[in-house]
């Protein structure tokens, strides 16, 4: 169980701020635009269901944000928690902000507040097998493919894992 609030996480132009009820209109129009759930699900979902699943987390397990750039929502992120320092990544980004390294800088952003605030160091994302902007920009975070994953539920992906961490030699 994630046992504290998430704060806002800030860079230059771009801010990763918990997503709210405020927020479920701009979602569910994401959710329903064929080059987002393309790789989310593979379909559009309703607005109920992003409500439950997308605005303010219902579940225990979740932490879900919303990405800025310059005061514009461009996307969505969240991470749940699989174990004792182990969480999940999931992102997405509008299309038209794709390819700018606004995806590995927002997921780098999320890790290191995960690392140095709750000590998480097993950290993966499974992105779709054929998404393969999505798994540069995860590589560009610090991910490096761990397996393929055939039978996963959305089709077929791979398991990536955060490169583990330099230790410093003190």
């Amino acid at each position: 169980m994630i046992d504290h609030p998430h704060p806002v996480l800030e860079e230059a132009d771009l801010r990763l701020r918990p997503s709210t009820e405020d927020d479920l209109d701009q979602l569910a129009r994401w959710f329903t635009d064929p080059g987002v759930f393309r790789w989310w699900g593979g379909r559009p979902l309703s607005r109920e269901e992003v409500a439950a699943k997308y605005t303010g987390r219902r579940c225990p397990r979740v932490e879900s944000f919303v990405i800025e750039f310059a005061g514009q929502q461009i996307g969505y992120i969240q991470y749940h928690l699989e174990g004792p320092g182990q969480a999940g990544l999931d992102m997405m980004l509008l299309p038209e902000f794709r390819g700018r390294s606004l995806g590995p800088k927002a997921a780098r952003m999320l890790l290191a507040h995960l690392a140095s605030a709750r000590g998480w160091t097993d950290i993966t994302v499974d992105p779709a097998l054929e998404n393969g902007r999505a798994i540069r920009g995860w590589e560009k975070a610090g991910f490096v493919i761990d397996s393929e994953w055939p039978d996963h539920p959305d089709g077929p992906a791979l398991l990536m894992r955060l490169r583990p961490l330099a230790r410093s030699s003190s």
